[in-house]
């Protein structure tokens, strides 16, 4: 049986948990198809899985598997494609590794602009700033459009898509990154630390990438307004989207991102117009993933930390 390598974790804990392995490669089944990953990328859930933050969810059956986009070949046609492996519990591996699996609706052709890394980082980011501003929001052109995290990796690609929209874009953002967000072509960048809720002019849509204060920020919300967090990992932000159920169509709304060919075809269409390009803060090589996940949670980094075998 061919062998390849990968990164697993044999107990829940920090990045020190993180080891590779030799593992039986894997073999496509029906409506399946098989990648030979070039680039994946880290994201907040790899570290909140690998933590046992969800071991509800993930049980305790060990070795388990990191990683959910990927760029790469798709060895049965020799092309290049992006996509995500299914992110059910359980995984003896992820896209952290040589090789995977891919449902056959969740990869597509990944646009020939981009290099491995650059697609790989903007698989998750990507998809999920456009279900909210498009699909969750339906923003409009001219409409006024708060982004809360705008320089964190969903928050980025959703200023560009935003003004990629048509729609007048007020960017929250630390100091240190206003320069760069007002680059991606926000129309208004503002130190969050500066500004309460109530100080903010009241937008027609909100993205919440924070996961805090999801209510006072709500507040802000124009008549008929739309707002949607895709930070929903604490009990005080599950509280807070259950309370705003009494608000009607102007709740927080969340979900879970999990693209299909169609959506990634059509965030492709965004990358090929240059209206969208990827950041990517550091390319690491996956015998070194306890190091990018250390650098997760340090602050400093921008952009997208990327993994390549």
């Amino acid at each position: 049986m061919r062998q390849m390598t990968a990164a697993q974790f044999q107990r829940y804990g920090g990045p020190e948990v993180l080891e590779m392995a030799s593992v039986p490669r894997p073999t496509a089944g029906p409506g399946e198809v098989l990648v030979k990953i070039e680039a994946s990328a880290v994201n907040r859930h790899d570290a909140v899985v690998r933590s046992g933050t969800l071991k509800i969810v993930t049980g305790r059956k060990f070795p388990l598997g990191v990683g959910l986009d990927l760029a790469g070949t798709d060895l049965a046609t020799g092309a290049p494609v992006w996509g995500m492996v299914s992110p059910k519990s359980g995984h003896v591996t992820g896209s952290a590794a040589e090789y995977a699996v891919v449902p056959a609706d969740r990869v597509a052709p990944m646009p020939s602009t981009l290099s491995w890394t650059d697609a790989a980082a903007l698989v998750t980011s990507g998809t999920t700033a456009l279900t909210a501003l498009r699909d969750m929001t339906h923003v409009r052109p001219g409409e006024r459009v708060l982004i809360r995290g705008a320089a964190g990796t969903v928050g980025m690609v959703a200023v560009q898509l935003a003004v990629a929209l048509g729609a007048h874009v007020v960017a929250l953002a630390g100091s240190r990154d206003l320069d760069f967000v007002a680059e991606l072509g926000a129309h208004e960048v503002i130190d969050y630390r500066t500004v309460a809720p109530a100080d903010l002019e009241p937008a027609d849509v909100i993205l919440d990438t924070v996961g805090a204060d999801l209510l006072a920020y709500r507040r802000r919300l124009k008549r008929g307004g739309r707002m949607v967090t895709v930070n929903f990992g604490s009990a005080k932000a599950m509280t807070a989207i259950a309370a705003s159920a009494v608000f009607g169509e102007q709740r927080v709304r969340t979900f879970s991102s999990y693209p299909d060919t169609r959506l990634l075809d059509d965030l492709a269409g965004f990358v090929a117009a240059g209206s969208v390009r990827p950041v990517v803060d550091t390319v690491f090589p996956l015998r070194r993933i306890a190091d990018a996940h250390r650098a997760l949670t340090e602050p400093g980094h921008r952009g997208k930390l990327v993994l390549v075998p």
